[in-house]
């Protein structure tokens, strides 16, 4: 994954530091951290989504800043929805990110200015279409699927 630090640092932040884990709790106690995660949500030629920290369900979830934090920027990177690969913030509207995450599998235009792009693929596209591929219609997927570990391998500065 490359994030757009120099774009939407605050989000990039968040996400990185979840992907790190480490010694931070949520609310309810929990690790804040993606291992364990599962992807709540498939829906085949167009996204997969996960991070849902506290429930696993796309009801939860608790950023680095609490529950929820605004929307940074929807100009240039962070605004476009361009393609597969694009790693953007799930929300349940304007300023209400948390943890939830998801990963376009086409070009998604009707998502511009409503979800914060802070990253995308740049190597291993092909384990998002082997989730896509656990999708179905309505999202539900047809087996498990879980991040079973998670780090940061490299830091740009």
């Amino acid at each position: 994954m490359e994030l757009f630090d120099d774009m939407v640092p605050i989000t990039a932040r968040s996400f990185r530091e979840l992907c790190r884990g480490g010694t931070k709790k949520t609310p309810e106690g929990l690790p804040l951290h993606y291992k364990g995660c599962v992807f709540h949500r498939i829906i085949p030629d167009f996204m997969i989504q996960g991070g849902d920290i506290t429930k696993g369900n796309g009801t939860g979830g608790c950023s680095l800043y609490g529950v929820r934090f605004k929307d940074e920027s929807f100009s240039g990177k962070a605004g476009k929805h361009k393609g597969p690969g694009i790693l953007s913030m799930a929300n349940a509207g304007r300023n209400t990110n948390g943890s939830q995450f998801f990963l376009c599998t086409v070009a998604c235009p009707w998502l511009d200015g409503k979800h914060v792009v802070f990253g995308q693929v740049v190597k291993g596209y092909e384990n998002v279409k082997q989730l896509e591929s656990f999708g179905t219609p309505n999202g539900r997927p047809t087996r498990t699927a879980a991040i079973k570990d998670c780090g940061v391998l490299q830091e740009m500065k």
